[in-house]
This record gives C-alpha cells, structure tokens and sequence, in this order.
C-alpha cells in the first residue's frame, strides 16, 4: 500500500498561528512564523555598532525576548520561540560572536532540554522527523561551518560537555546526538571532546527506553567518527570510547565485542577491515589478500599453542580472546556477555564458539570433540565433589566446574547432531545434576594464598557476591536440562515412585520449594534458568500443591514488577514468567478447579493489564503468548490437554481487555515517545539500534491487532470457538451498556468514546462468524444500544452492524420496525440512527425476493418522520426516502400510485429550495457524506476500513488509526490464508472527513447545533427540550434563585483551565456574590473539595455549576457564540483592550487561564477579544482568583450602571 497510508495524520489547523499575533510584540516588524529574518528579527542579534547608536541596544533586546520565551512556563511560546531561533540559518548571516555561541550553549540549549518541545506538527506522517529536530540538525550544522576553525573546536566541546552537565530525556538527547552526527566531516574533536562524548553514552543514558538509548549511541558514534582529529588522539582513547557503548543495544555487527582492552580494539578494527574490504570487493573481483595478510601473525600464533611451551601467557591469551572474537563475527551469533576477566571462561566461551564452527561446517560427530567433552564432564564432577577445601583457589575450580557443566549441557541441547547424548558419561552428568544440593552458597575464601594466585585478581575485580550468584545460577542451568528432558516422568506428587533414579525428578516438591528459594538469593538478572524450571515444575505439581504454586506466582510476580523496563533483562524475565504462569496446562488445571490458583492467575492478568498503562509492550508479551498457545499449541503446550483452546473460554477478560486495550494520552503528551520510536523504526537499517535491539511489537497498537487477528482465525463450526465468539460479544455488549450507563454524555475522544468505538469495531470483525440464533437474540441488544446518545463514530458502527444483520437476515425486520414505535422521549438522540439504516436499503433488500411488501413498510414509516418539526431529522429522513422511492420506481409498484404526488412534491421541493439561507446547502451536504453517497457497508467490509479508513473520516483522535500496515507488520500470528477483507475500497480511502459529521457528533448537541444554524429558516416551536443534563441543571438553579428573589445576570464564567480547588472556591464566592449566570469548571469533582468549600462558603449551592472539561472547551465555546454570547479572554496578548476602557456586552461569557500555562493557544483563535488588567508593579501577572474578580466586578458594575440610565 502506499507509505501514506501507513502513516496518520494530525489535525489540519495551524498549532501555531495563535502565536503569531504575540510575536509580532515582541519583533515589531518581524515575519513571525515564516522564518524570515525582517529588520528588527533575531537574525540581527549581532549588528554593526555604529548602526546610529542603537545596535547593542536592539542585541539586548532581542536576547532578553528570546529567552523570555524560552523560560516561558507556556510551552508553545517557547517551542515557536526556539524554532523561531533556530531559522536563522535560512538567512546564511549567522552572527560570529562569543556571547552568540553562549547563547546557544546556555539558554537554548535549557529549553531544548524540554521534550514536548518535539512532538509531531500537524498534518505530520508518523514515523517522520519532527520539525524542531529537523531544523537543529540545519542550524548546527550551517552555525558550525560558518564559523572559524579554531573556534569550531571549542564551540563543539561546550556543547557536548552541556550534554553531561545534567540528566537529559531520553527525547532531547536523541535530536541532539543526531544534531551532532549530521554535520559535515571535519576535525573538530580532540581527547578532550571524545571523553566527553564518553561521558553522555555513560551518565546520561542510564534510565533512558531501550530503542532510544541505543538510537543515541549510534548517532553518537557517527559523530566520533565523522568529527575526530585522529592525529590528536591515541588508540586507547579510542578504545575507551568504544568500550563505553553497549553492543547488545548499538553495534549492528550482531555480536559481542568482548570487554578485554586490547582484543576489544583490534577486533574492532578487523571488523572495520572487513566491512571496507568487502565495500571494495563489490566493485571489482579482488581476492581478500590483505584482511589475509592482516590475520597471518593470529594464525601463527595459534600453530604454535600445541607445539611451543614458551610462548608468553599474555600472548596466547590475546590471540585466543581475538579467535573467540572472529568466531563470533564470522557466525553472526548473539553471544551472551562473559561474566569474567578469569581464562578458563575464555576457554568455555571458544569452546562453545568451535563446536558451532564444526557443526555449521558439517563436521557432525568426532573422536576429538566426543573425548574433550567427557574428560571435562569427568574433570568438572569430580572437582565438585570434593569436600572440605574452602581455599580460594578451590572454591573458584568448584565455580568453574559448574560453569563447565552448564557449557557442556546448552552444547548437547542445542546441537543434537553430534550425538553427545550417547555418551556413556553423559548419564553420569544427569545423576550428579539431579543429586546436586541446590542453591548451595560458597562460603567466602579467607585470603591466605600467596599473592599471585591463578585467580586472586579475578576474584577481587568481580566481586563473590556476583561469583556466587553465577554458580547458583549455573546450577539451575543444569537443572533445567535435566527437567527439560525428563519432564514427562515428573510424577505429580513426591508420594509417586519412578524407576528413574533421577531425585530432583523423583521430588519435585523439593524441587519447586529450592526454586522459590533461589528467586529470593539471586540478582534480577540471573533468574531466568530459575523460571524455566518452573516452567517445567508447576503445571505438574498446581493439582496436588496449590498453595506452593500460589507462592511461585507470588514470588515471580514481585521479581518481575521490581525490574525497570529500560533494562534488557526485563523483557526476557517477563516473556520466562509469562510462559510459566500462562502454560496452557497450569490453565486448565486451574481453571477445572475454580480454586485459589486461578483466582491468582485473573488477578495476575489485571496486573499485567495495569502494568501495560505505564510499560509500553507487557500486555502485548502475554497476549501474544496466549494466542499463540490457545491456536497453534505445540506439542509441549498440549500436555495431557486435549484442545487448548478451551484456556480461551476459561479466561475470556484476556481477549475482552485486548479488544478496548489502548493509552489515552495527555493532549500535550501526544503519545511523544511512541512518535518518536515510530521515527526511529522508520530509519530502518541505518540506525543499528533497529537491527539489534528487540522492541518490535511493543506499540500499544499491537495488542488490538493480536486479538482481531486471534478472532478471524475463529471459525463458527467449531463448537469451542462458537462458544468463545458468543461470550465475548455478551460481555462486549454488556461493557458498552455499562460504560453508556456511567457516562450518559460523553465526548468526542474522551476515554469513553474510545473504548465504546474499540468494542463496537470488534463486535463489526466478530459479526460474520455469528449464527442466526445467536444473532436473533442479541438484536434487541444492539437496537438498544443505537437508541444511546453516541457519537459518530459509534453510530457509524451500530448502523453499519444493522444493515449487515438486516442483509443476512431480512426476517429480522419486524423486530427493526419496532425501533420506529417508541415515543418521542426515546428517540430523540436516536432516530437518526434507525434512518440512516434505512437509506442503505437496497443492500438490505439484495437477497429479498419480495420486496413489495417491505416497501411499502419502510415508505410508511419514513414518511412520518418526513414531516418531523426537527430540521435535522426531517433530512436523515428525506435521505431515506429519496433512496426507498427510488426502488419503489425501478420496481414499478402499483400499489404506490397515490403517494406519487405527495413523495414526487416533496423531493421536488426539497432538490429545488430557492431563498433558503443553508437549507439547500445542507440538503447537498448531507447527501455528499460519505456514509449515505460513497460507503459500501458490504463492498467496504475490511480491516481497512473498520480501523483506519472509518475512525479518520469520523475525526476520532489519530491515535485511534490503525493502519494495515501494523496488520501485515505484526507476524507473531498472521491472518488465515482465506481471509481476504484487508482493504478499502479506493473511493472510500481518499476522501477527507465530511463537514457534517461535525453535526452528528455528539447527539445531545445535534439539535442545539442545527437549530441554531436554521433559526434563519424555520420558526417552529421545539417542544422537545435539549436533553443536556448540563441545562437542567442550570434551570433548577435559576428556579431556585428565582424563588429567593435574587436576580441572575447573563455572564458565564468558565473556570475550566483552573485546577486549584482554592482559586475556583474564591471564584464560586465571588460569581455567587455578584450574580454570575453559571460557573463553569473542568469536574464537578472539586465541590467536593474541602479547600473548595473553606472558600466558598457553601455558595455552590446557590449558583448553577457546569462541567465542561478542557478537551471540551472548543464544542463549548462555539455553542455559547451561536447562542449569542461574546467570548471574552483574560489574557496579555498582542491585541489586548484595557480593561478600563472596555465596554461588556450583556451576553458575555469570561473565560480564565490556567494558573500556570494561561489560556492555550487552541483557545485564543476562538476568543472575540482579549481583556487584560493595567498593572503598575514588576510582576507580570496576577492570582488568577483576583482577576476574575476584577473583571466579574467591572462587569457587573457596568450593567448597574445601564440599568439606572434605563430607569
């Protein structure tokens, strides 16, 4: 598909011309917002000093603005201020002056500190650059070539050594590493800027997101060696650098680079060797003569290790730390990083590496290979064994042995081809492991050897702690084999006997407990073997000893909620704990008992479920987990189990959480760190941090794709799945039920509105797989849920549902005709719905063989609602009859002779309005949306469409599309091959969100809004009142007041921004006081507040309170100007009239900021005019209790006034 559709776009208004007006007073003259640089811009920071005596002054002056919006606590002021900076590049006349540089190294660089500083603009693609880390990369590197070279150096070292003087975001450091890796080559850093660059990938990074972190250090890197006078560093300079990344995040080689100084530096430079040399031989055919003649002193050294007896000790060990280096390379092999400095590792680790090299070379089996192995079996055991000794030398031998061990049994696991397994001490390994006391704790060495000990500087330089932690840690290594392999004969109980003489097998009980014993000694980051072995223990032992398993859950869970996920460790710990805590067989155990375990196991789930609100990528671990086990069960998931899939039925809330799953961000968050792993992804291959880090799949995105493409694998023959496919759409129905029951009015992109579109759009994917039976029976269910006050996008769904049930199943209009009989009191907020079903009428009728009849009914009951006194329903219901009329004609039906006048007339009159004001627009309007004149509710049936095409053209928030590229991306479980709905239709896929869909958002304002929009046109009396629980309340405080004798004036005073339950009790006194028509705040929550009460002094109970969150501020405002109020701000803007001088309308309503950020720039554009208060002092603002009091008080002083000269 095309990258566009891959991608979502923002809102199309300009976020910054707000702003624009506010520039303008402070660059008088100046372009603001186009990036030029006018007389009196800040491209004339540095001027000619004699430019009539003013240049320093105008310097000054332009320094103190910028920094004043950079210091501005109104984040949008300073993101337009730092951008505004930043353009002066275009202008090529960058000043060259000290404090200039100063500048840039001081105050811009603190308020690019900021991260929401780089979110996404408007309109923007995902996964694209965002403007401000755009226009750093052009100014530094345009700032860095103009200056001198001799000034480059030190300008380049401040910046970077600003990069370490605090703990940086992990977002603004990224920009900046890529700022620095984008400009041009040069020799600009010296020692002193390469251990400054060390120093940010050491201290600044620590806690940064994974993908983000390695990001920076490639960049990073890049700027290293792009930047790095070679001639004035030395190779272990360089090295120390190198050392100070971290491969398994940063380095695409796919290796390890090992942490020996010297082998570390020259497999780097062979490495780099080799990627030149092979560059060169893609363009000619040359032998690789030199990468040879470079190797030839290693392999020397190498023929000589068997033969030479005096060959140095340091030497053999650094040719041997180099082999192990290119094994890894030249197998592309993830290694795991050695724990030590100690030889013998070094022996275990090219051990590993040749035993690869032979089997990738076909040498399957060996005399050489079979004798090493079983003298170091024999070797390591019976150093094991011996007792008594607890001087270092031996307690060490004791640790490497064990090591050993672990070595010898990943080699016969992972390489079954060379036949270890028929070696008779192979069997003398698995008795020694299953014999072995578990967990047994080295007892610390009293340091009495002599001095140069074999293995006294490796103990002192590791620590024992981290020696004994590996040795444990090795142990359930072995362990693992053992039970891996045995797993079958572990009995359920210990009162069972096997013939195998195995006794960790024999005593799983034992087993387990030593396993919760070992999660309490071990680090985080040595626990794995430790759940994998449980993995095995558990679903043997949950039946008989559930309350140990209990405690293994406990125990793991408090483990893994403990590790950060910035570490690498987290996500494999996690995957380790889902695999044992979801094992399809300790599912169904639980579940056939109902016990305490699976209690547990549901909870375990609501944690991880919480969890994913603040870890991006843990629900999507399980989820996939699960759906993979429940659909495609290997033989070790089945177990005993007949069909796994009956774990989906048992613990449905998996899949039911799953399908409303997703964050609901801040709106000044803007899923920023998502957008920029987004960018980073995007990079593909030139970023390595892609290739080695593993953090695909972890988007919020991906949990609702696991579970859509879970249910089309469902198939409604099968009786297990049929079964899941009812419960889930019982439970979705009555999930939406609930969340209508919560909230009767909801707005657009409220939490609400997202989790009812989420359900519904499952509930359309789940639809075709459903029988009649079922479907007959829940209908009245998704009727009722239609008669609801939703929002567009959900109407959409619900009317897309009922024509598509109505399709397949004609008989069920009886029960549809009765949707039209209820009384005006329910249909209200509904009847839209029910006709806009019925303009979709002849793909209803397409497998309906009398169609007469039906007709005839559907003509009788569109043509009462023709004649409806609501403007907006009487066209729903023209819509309808134009498309019923027009099958009754193709039909030629007799029976409808005598209506032909009165339905002719009247789409007549409708097509043709003349002198009408907007009805003939809205008329057309309404027939070009796309719902009733392009979609297809069959042909547009797709993923497509259900998840991206349909929420962008109702103008759901972008975080609501799902593009289907993130369908086919997501390859942990792919679609069936006979699904084919994957896209829309290209009609439906290029057109833009329809203007009247602004109409029938929200359908408790349907008829405010279109009211007012036709008082031009028609003067009917209404006498269904608006339903806002909004109004009522206002009513019944007015009646009140009314009833006291206290006059209200026609001022609103909306309080929304304010989130001090101080400043809003001051200002429920004073609107009380003063006889404010309404107040209006963020959550009728705060009344309840007790500093709220101390200030207002029981005055919430005689004036009307409105809630209007802030994400609702805009609908709010613009009802209250059609309703003839003028919206006035209190702000210090551009334009701002005096409050003395001005004169307040009657119908005035007062909007405030907030005590912080003031009124956002979203609301500015809004506002008629901007009100501030004349100051006399320094500071610049004040409380903002205090000015609306002010302005409260002048209002209501002015209207007295008017009031005694109309007397």
């Amino acid at each position: 598909m095309p990258e566009e559709q891959c991608s979502s776009h923002g809102p199309g208004s300009q976020e910054y011309e707000p702003m624009k007006p506010v520039l303008s007073s402070f660059f008088p003259g100046s372009r603001a917002g186009e990036g030029g640089s006018e007389p009196g811009c800040l491209g004339n920071i540095a001027v000619d000093k004699g430019e009539e005596g003013t240049g320093y002054q105008r310097q000054y002056w332009e320094r103190y603005t910028m920094m004043e919006m950079f210091e501005s606590e109104n984040k949008t002021l300073t993101r337009e201020g730092v951008a505004q900076f930043l353009e002066i590049y275009e202008t090529k006349r960058l000043p060259n002056s000290p404090g200039f540089s100063e500048f840039i190294i001081g105050p811009l660089m603190d308020a690019l500190s900021e991260s929401s500083l780089y979110g996404r603009s408007p309109g923007q693609l995902i996964g694209a650059c965002p403007p401000l880390g755009m226009k750093l990369q052009k100014f530094l590197s345009t700032y860095l070539t103009l200056l001198p070279e001799e000034e480059r150096s030190i300008f380049l070292l401040k910046f970077i050594q600003k990069m370490t003087s605090r703990h940086w975001c992990a977002v603004p450091i990224l920009f900046l590493s890529m700022a620095l890796a984008c400009i041009p080559s040069c020799k600009a850093l010296g020692t002193e800027g390469l251990h400054a660059l060390r120093d940010v990938l050491q201290c600044t990074m620590i806690t940064h997101q994974i993908l983000l972190r390695g990001a920076a250090q490639c960049f990073l890197l890049q700027t290293a060696m792009h930047l790095t006078d070679v001639e004035k560093v030395s190779l272990p300079e360089i090295s120390s650098f190198l050392m100070s990344l971290r491969p398994e995040e940063s380095l695409r080689e796919n290796c390890f680079m090992p942490d020996w100084f010297e082998a570390k530096l020259v497999a780097t430079m062979i490495l780099l060797a080799a990627d030149v040399e092979e560059m060169k031989n893609k363009q000619s055919n040359t032998e690789r003569v030199e990468l040879k003649s470079f190797l030839h002193p290693l392999l020397d050294v190498l023929l000589k290790l068997g033969t030479n007896a005096y060959i140095p000790t340091l030497k053999t060990d650094k040719s041997l730390q180099l082999l192990l280096k290119l094994l890894q390379t030249c197998l592309l092999k993830q290694s795991s990083p050695l724990d030590d400095l100690d030889r013998c590792n070094l022996y275990l680790a090219l051990l590993s590496e040749l035993v690869n090299l032979c089997s990738n070379a076909g040498w399957k089996k060996g005399p050489s290979i079979w004798n090493f192995i079983s003298s170091l079996i024999n070797a390591s055991i019976q150093n094991l064994q011996e007792t008594g000794n607890e001087q270092l030398g031996e307690q060490i031998q004791k640790v490497v042995s064990m090591a050993s061990l672990t070595v010898v049994c990943e080699i016969i696991d992972q390489k079954p081809e060379l036949q270890l397994k028929s070696l008779h001490v192979v069997e003398t390994l698995k008795d020694f492991i299953s014999s072995v006391q578990l967990n047994q704790v080295l007892k610390k060495p009293s340091y009495i050897e002599e001095k140069n000990s074999l293995f006294e500087e490796s103990t002192s330089s590791q620590g024992w702690g981290k020696i004994v932690a590996s040795y444990v840690h090795d142990q359930w290594v072995c362990l693992h084999f053992i039970l891996n392999k045995y797993h079958k004969f572990i009995p359920l109980s210990n009162d069972e006997t096997l013939e195998l003489s195995l006794l960790a097998v024999q005593r799983p009980i034992r087993t387990l407990q030593s396993a919760l014993e070992a999660l309490t000694l071990l680090p985080s980051d040595q626990v794995l073997p430790v759940f994998r072995c449980m993995k095995v223990l558990v679903p043997k032992l949950l039946g008989s000893s559930e309350s140990l398993c209990i405690d293994a859950f406990d125990l793991a869970w408090k483990v893994i909620s403990s590790l950060s996920n910035t570490q690498l460790i987290f996500w494999s710990n996690l995957k380790a704990f889902v695999q044992f805590v979801f094992d399809t067989e300790v599912l169904a155990v639980a579940a056939s008992s109902k016990g305490q375990a699976y209690s547990k196991i549901k909870e375990i789930i609501l944690k991880l479920v919480e969890m994913s609100t603040a870890r991006t990528g843990v629900f999507n671990a399980v989820l996939s987990y699960c759906c993979q086990s429940w659909l495609f069960p290997t033989s070790d998931d089945t177990g005993a189990l007949e069909n796994p899939f009956s774990n989906a039925g048992n613990y449905s809330e998996l899949i039911t959480e799953a399908c409303v799953f997703g964050m609901v961000f801040r709106r000044d968050q803007r899923r920023l760190i998502q957008d920029v792993h987004a960018f980073v992804e995007n990079l593909g291959d030139e970023c390595a941090a892609n290739v080695v880090t593993e953090s695909t799949n972890r988007d919020d995105h991906y949990v609702r794709v696991c579970a859509v493409k879970f249910l089309c694998w469902l198939d409604g023959s099968n009786t297990l799945h049929k079964m899941f496919m009812e419960d889930l759409v019982i439970k979705l129905l009555d999930k939406d039920e609930l969340v209508s029951k919560s909230r009767t009015r909801y707005y657009v992109n409220s939490l609400q509105h997202r989790i009812k579109n989420r359900l519904w759009q499952t509930l359309l994917v789940i639809f075709p797989k459903l029988d009649q039976n079922f479907l007959t029976g829940t209908l009245d269910k998704i009727f009722q849920a239609g008669f609801g006050n939703n929002q567009a996008s959900i109407k959409y769904l619900i009317e897309w549902i009922i024509i598509l049930i109505l399709h397949r199943y004609p008989q069920c209009l009886e029960n549809f005709w009765n949707c039209f009989c209820y009384g005006e009191e329910k249909l209200k907020t509904s009847i839209c719905t029910f006709l806009s079903v019925l303009s979709h009428f002849d793909i209803i009728l397409e497998n309906t063989s009398e169609k007469k009849p039906i007709l005839k009914k559907a003509l009788l009951v569109v043509l009462q609602w023709c004649f409806n006194h609501n403007f907006s329903v009487r066209l729903y219901a023209l819509v309808a009859l134009k498309k019923i009329w027009g099958m009754c004609k193709a039909l030629c039906v007799e029976e409808f002779e005598a209506l032909t006048p009165v339905i002719e007339s009247s789409l007549h009159q409708v097509e043709n309005m003349h002198g009408a004001g907007n009805a003939r627009k809205n008329w057309q309007r309404i027939q070009d949306h796309f719902f009733f004149a392009t979609f297809h509710p069959l042909k547009d049936y797709s993923l497509e469409t259900i998840f991206y095409t349909l929420p962008r053209l109702s103008e759901l928030v972008e975080d609501e599309w799902i593009p289907l590229c993130k369908f086919t991306r997501y390859t942990d479980i792919s679609l069936p091959a006979a699904f084919h709905w994957l896209h829309s239709r290209t009609e439906l896929l290029n057109l833009k969100p329809s203007d009247w869909s602004q109409q029938d958002m929200g359908s408790d304002l349907v008829e405010t809004d279109n009211q007012t929009e036709w008082t031009d046109v028609q003067k009917k009396i209404i006498p269904w009142k608006n339903s806002s629980p909004d109004l009522d309340l206002e009513l019944v405080f007015q009646d009140r007041a009314a009833k006291l004798g206290k006059s209200n004036s026609r001022l609103i005073v909306v309080a929304s921004l304010i989130d001090k339950p101080t400043n809003l009790g001051g200002l429920c006194r004073t609107s009380e006081i003063f006889g404010a028509s309404a107040l209006v705040v963020g959550s009728l929550h705060y009344i309840n507040d007790k500093q709220f009460q101390h200030l207002s002094v029981s005055a919430e109970q005689w004036l009307p309170l409105v809630e209007v969150k802030p994400s609702q501020l805009v609908n709010y405002l613009q009802q209250k100007k059609t309703e003839g109020y003028t919206i006035i701000g209190v702000e210090q803007t551009a334009k701002s009239s005096d409050l003395t001088e001005y004169c307040f309308p009657e119908k005035s309503l007062l909007l405030l900021g907030n005590e912080h950020e003031g009124i956002p720039a979203n609301l500015i554009q809004h506002l008629d005019v901007c009100v501030e208060i004349p100051q006399q002092g320094i500071i610049r603002s004040l409380n903002v209790h205090v000015s609306g009091a002010l302005l409260i008080w002048e209002y209501t002083r002015q209207q007295l006034i008017r009031q005694k000269q109309l007397k």
